[in-house]
């Protein structure tokens, strides 16, 4: 098998045109580099993003952990992964997945850190939509339920009696199948062996 290797032209249109963003910082951790593709979804020119300016669009709620895992890792020179929320050039914040390696000079020498970028967003919204449904699943089933001591019907929001699997079918994806317990088997064979006279 035979492997062609890219020219330097061709390698840097790989890097300028790949579907990703990618970044670099120096040894200062000032990012130093962007590619035609971050620079694309930020709208904003290199000198613009240079340094630290880069994090001028990170949602300020991301913005401490964001900088904390970048800085931290840096300085044990560790790859790292993270997501945050960082502004389009139309002002909507996507959730990034950012993943940092650092990388050494030709000289065996730490030169900083490589990173990729990967809009991840429609993932994050797919799994805070399966989150809030689950909790909103919990929430109907929490809280107190007025039961009947006697034939275990539940009061409803209707102010109605209903049985008590209906109830719960219909307030949760829970399915029922009947059985008997070992202490009611020997309560109800005891009772056909033994049945009491009315």
């Amino acid at each position: 098998m035979t492997y062609s290797t890219l020219s330097l032209p061709e390698y840097q249109a790989l890097v300028e045109q790949a579907p990703i963003l990618i970044w670099r910082a120096n040894t200062a951790a000032l990012c130093d580099y962007f590619n035609s593709r971050w620079l694309e979804f930020r709208g904003r020119t290199v000198e613009q993003e240079y340094g630290n300016g880069w994090a001028e669009g990170v949602h300020p709620d991301d913005l401490d952990r964001c900088i904390k895992i970048f800085i931290d890792n840096f300085n044990k020179r560790n790859v790292f992964e993270m997501e945050y929320r960082l502004k389009r050039h139309d002002g909507v914040y996507r959730w990034i997945f950012d993943r940092g390696v650092p990388f050494n000079n030709d000289n065996s020498e730490f030169a900083g850190y490589i990173g990729s970028c990967v809009d991840v967003t429609e993932r994050v919204e797919a799994q805070d939509a399966l989150r809030l449904k689950l909790e909103n699943d919990i929430k109907v089933l929490k809280g107190i339920l007025p039961i009947c001591s006697y034939c275990k019907k539940i009061r409803n929001d209707k102010e109605s009696w209903q049985q008590l699997e209906a109830y719960i079918t219909e307030h949760s994806e829970a399915f029922f199948s009947h059985g008997i317990c070992p202490s009611c088997y020997e309560k109800q064979m005891g009772l056909l062996k033994n049945p009491k006279n009315p």
